[in-house]
């Protein structure tokens, strides 16, 4: 019996199992994109009726209020400069042994 040999079963055998993942890679988008359609349509703001301003939850989205808050404060926080410490320019390491980092497993050391 040989078994590395190549005949018109195994081409056959190849071809669908190639053309199955394709089809299935296909089937996967098509279906995400459907499901980002279905939420797209279930979570878009409502038009404000006629004669009506619209809101200002609805003119801007959460991430781009959380943008606004988060530069606000920013803002806020450096007028108020007496309630800060003063930065130092000076970084210390200081070197301690850790479950991460023993000695007895450096490289070097050849006995268990």
């Amino acid at each position: 019996m040989i078994l590395l040999a190549v005949t018109a079963e195994t081409w056959i055998v190849t071809g669908l199992g190639f053309g199955i993942v394709l089809v299935l890679l296909f089937c996967l988008v098509y279906i995400l994109q459907f499901f980002g359609w279905i939420m797209q349509k279930a979570t878009a703001p409502k038009a404000p009726k006629e004669g009506q301003a619209p809101k200002a939850e609805q003119t801007a989205s959460k991430a781009e209020n959380d943008d606004l808050a988060a530069i606000a404060m920013a803002l806020y926080l450096a007028q108020e400069t007496g309630k800060h410490d003063a930065p130092t320019a000076m970084l210390t390491f200081k070197h301690h042994d850790t479950a991460w980092n023993p000695k007895s497993n450096g490289f070097n050391n050849v006995g268990f």
